[in-house]
């Protein structure tokens, strides 16, 4: 049913410091950006096999900064219907500013997690600028 880790998304004090170490130091790739207008948000560094980093400009959080952990699948609905079965309460399927389909949920533990599922227009397979109104 799990794919493999779409992404993991993390809170970055200053995001051209962290791009230098991921792209520079570990010499990843970026994926794609984040843009709200001009503005940079964020942006994808590309680990392999559609595997990513996500940051986004912000003060961190608790240790480790992790905001919520992302898991590719292969059908939604599938997913969708096994997680009610077993009772776990699930977001409302919706297309992403990246073109990909998401829903959410938390695991026991109360951590966020974010379900894709990718389409041939998603940006995390074609690049590109991925505007956000949030």
């Amino acid at each position: 049913m799990i794919k493999q880790l779409a992404h993991v998304c993390i809170h970055a004090k200053d995001l051209e410091e962290t791009e230098a170490f991921y792209c520079g130091i570990l010499k990843c790739s970026l994926g794609f950006e984040f843009f709200r207008g001009e503005t940079r948000m964020g942006f994808y560094i590309q680990l392999g096999n559609q595997s990513f980093l996500e940051f986004f400009s912000g003060e961190p959080g608790e240790v480790g900064n992790i905001r919520h952990l992302a898991l590719e699948v292969e059908d939604m609905d599938v997913l969708i219907q096994r997680l009610r079965e077993h009772g776990v309460e699930v977001g409302e399927k919706k297309r992403g500013a990246d073109h990909s389909w998401q829903i959410w949920c938390k695991d026991p533990n109360g951590v966020d997690i974010e379900f894709h599922q990718y389409t041939p227009e998603s940006l995390q397979l074609r690049g590109g600028r991925c505007e956000v109104n949030w």
